[in-house]
C-alpha cells in the first residue's frame, strides 16, 4: 500500500515538458527548445534539511545556434513586463527568428494577421532565451502552490533569477558572455536582477537592453502631491500633439526642443509656485503648456496646470470624436461616449493584443510542436494585486541598484531605448532617471540610449524595428566597456 501511496505521489509531481524541434532562418540555423521548467526549493524543517520541493512550473522558449563556441557566443534572456505580461512582445515583435506580420497605423492587417520570418533577429549574434514570469504565458504555481509567493517584487526577483541559474548551469553557460532585455515592467526587473544575481549566485552579466524604460515608478505615478510626472510627461504629448498635426509644419525636433526646455525650468517651477504665482504668471504658464500639448488654455486651466495622461489621451482630440493610444499615441480609437473624462480602452493596445496572441497560440502548437490546453496569459490582471512591501511608504525605485551593479561591474554596458509616441514610459522621464544615476563620469559612456518615432513596441513601426534590431546587434558585438 505505501509503495502504491508513492508512486501516486511522484505521479502527482511536476516535471519538465520541454519539446526541441529545429529550424532555421536564411543561413541561419537554429534549435528552439520549449517547454515548462520545475522550479525547486530547499526546504529545512525544525532544523533538517527536507529536501527539494516543486513551487512553480515557468514556461520558456530558448533559442540556440548549434555548434557554437560557449566561450564567446552571449545568450540573451529577454522577458516582458507588466506586471502580468507574457514575453511574446519582445519574442515574435523584435529578437526572435519568427515575427508577427500585423501591418501599423493606418495598414493594420484583418484577422487572423500573419507570421513571417525575422531576417534582422538578435539570434545571429546570440543565443535567445525568453521566460514567462509565473501566471504569464503557460507559468503557474505547482498545485498547492501560492500564486501570490511569486506575484510581487522579491518572488519575481527570486523566480525569474531561479530560471537564469537553471539554464545557465544546466546548459552550461556560465563563461558564456550574458545579457538581459526587459520591456517596460521588465526594464524595472532587469536592472534590479543584475543586482540579484550578481549578489546572490556571483554572476556578471555583459549588458542590458532596456526597451521603454521605467526605473522609477514615482516618475510615472500622478498621485498625491507628486508633481514629477506633469514636466516628465509633457515633451511626450507635445509629440503626439504633433504626430496628429497639432504643430502644424514645425519639425519634431523643434517642437520636442521646446517642450524639454519648458519642462526641465519653467514648469516645475510654476508648479511649485502654487498660490504664490501671479495672475499673469499663471496665465502665461498655461499658453505654454496649450501650445505644446494641442489642449486648450481653458482646459489646462480647470485641472490646475496637471495634465494626467490617460485624460490628456481622452481629451486631445475629443472634438474630432477619436480617443488616442497611451502605449502608442500614433493610434487612434472610438469610443461610446465623447463626455467621459478618461477613455473606456487603449486603443493601441486593442490594435495589438489580437495579432500576437494569435500567432503565437499557432506558432507555438504547429511550429515548435508544443502542446499545453491552458491558456496563454499574454497580458492577465490574475498577478494582482502584485506586491511592493519593499518599498512601502515611499516611490519604487531600482535606479541605485543598476547604479550599484555597474559600480561593482565597470564593464557592464546599459543599452536604453525610448519611443516619442510611449505615454506610458514617457521619454523624457527616462532621461531624468539615467542623469541622477549614482556612477562616476568614467562609467557614463557604458550608457547608450536611442529613441524612435513610434510607442511604447516601437518595432510595431517597421523603420523603427529595423533601426532597433541593428543596435541591439550591435550591442552584443561590442566589446565590455568600462
Amino acid at each position: 500500500m505505501a509503495e502504491e501511496e508513492k508512486k501516486k505521489d511522484d505521479a502527482d509531481k511536476p516535471v519538465d515538458d520541454l519539446v526541441t524541434t529545429a529550424h532555421s532562418v536564411g543561413d541561419l540555423s537554429y534549435t528552439v527548445t520549449t517547454g515548462r521548467i520545475v522550479l525547486r526549493e530547499e526546504k529545512i524543517t525544525d532544523d533538517a534539511f527536507n529536501g527539494h520541493e516543486p513551487t512553480a512550473e515557468v514556461f520558456l522558449t530558448a533559442y540556440v545556434k548549434p555548434g557554437a563556441d560557449p566561450l564567446t557566443r552571449p545568450v540573451t534572456f529577454a522577458f516582458n513586463g507588466g506586471p502580468g505580461s507574457a514575453s511574446v512582445w519582445l519574442h515574435l515583435g523584435l529578437l526572435g527568428p519568427r515575427r508577427v506580420d500585423m501591418g501599423d497605423v493606418g495598414t493594420l492587417k484583418p484577422p487572423p494577421y500573419g507570421l513571417t520570418d525575422n531576417h534582422e533577429t538578435l539570434l545571429a549574434e546570440s543565443d535567445l532565451v525568453f521566460i514567462d514570469p509565473i501566471t504569464t504565458g503557460y507559468s503557474r504555481a505547482v498545485k498547492g502552490g501560492k500564486p501570490k509567493d511569486f506575484h510581487g517584487f522579491t518572488g519575481d526577483l527570486n523566480s525569474v533569477g531561479e530560471v537564469i541559474r537553471l539554464w545557465t548551469s544546466r546548459n552550461g553557460r556560465w563563461l558564456s558572455p550574458k545579457y538581459l532585455c526587459g520591456e517596460s515592467y521588465g526594464t524595472l526587473r532587469a536592472a534590479a536582477l543584475a543586482r540579484h544575481l550578481q549578489q546572490q549566485y556571483g554572476m556578471a552579466l555583459n549588458g542590458l537592453m532596456l526597451i521603454s524604460s521605467v526605473l522609477d515608478l514615482g516618475t510615472l505615478e500622478f498621485e498625491g502631491h507628486n508633481d514629477d510626472p506633469y514636466p516628465l510627461y509633457l515633451p511626450t504629448y507635445a509629440a503626439i500633439a504633433h504626430y496628429h498635426g497639432l504643430h502644424g509644419d514645425r519639425p519634431l525636433a523643434e517642437v520636442l526642443a521646446e517642450a524639454e526646455a519648458f519642462a526641465e525650468r519653467d514648469y516645475p517651477w510654476a508648479l511649485a509656485r502654487g498660490a504664490r504665482m501671479t495672475a499673469d504668471e499663471r496665465a502665461d504658464a498655461a499658453t505654454t503648456l496649450a501650445r505644446l500639448t494641442g489642449l486648450s488654455v481653458d482646459y489646462i486651466d480647470r485641472v490646475d496646470l496637471r495634465i494626467e495622461h490617460v485624460r490628456f489621451f481622452t481629451e486631445l482630440l475629443r472634438a474630432r470624436r477619436r480617443t488616442v493610444g497611451r502605449l502608442d499615441g500614433r493610434f487612434l480609437g472610438w469610443d461610446a461616449d465623447y463626455g467621459f473624462e478618461r477613455w473606456s480602452a487603449d486603443p493601441s493596445m486593442d490594435a495589438i493584443i489580437g495579432p500576437y496572441t494569435g500567432v503565437f497560440n499557432h506558432y507555438v502548437r504547429t511550429e515548435l510542436t508544443y502542446q499545453n490546453d491552458l491558456p496563454y496569459n499574454i497580458l492577465t490582471d490574475k498577478v494582482r494585486p502584485w506586491s511592493f512591501k519593499e518599498f512601502e511608504g515611499q516611490f519604487v525605485n531600482v535606479a541605485d541598484r543598476l547604479a550599484a551593479t555597474m559600480r561593482a561591474n565597470p564593464h557592464l554596458r546599459v543599452y536604453v531605448a525610448s519611443g516619442y509616441h510611449d505615454g506610458a514610459t514617457p521619454y523624457f522621464a527616462t532621461e531624468h532617471t539615467l542623469a541622477h544615476l549614482a556612477i562616476p563620469a568614467e562609467l557614463r559612456p557604458n550608457i547608450r540610449v536611442e529613441y524612435f518615432e513610434a510607442g511604447h513596441m516601437m518595432y510595431v513601426h517597421e523603420p523603427s524595428r529595423l533601426a532597433q534590431s541593428e543596435h541591439l546587434r550591435e550591442f552584443v558585438q561590442a566589446p565590455s566597456g568600462g
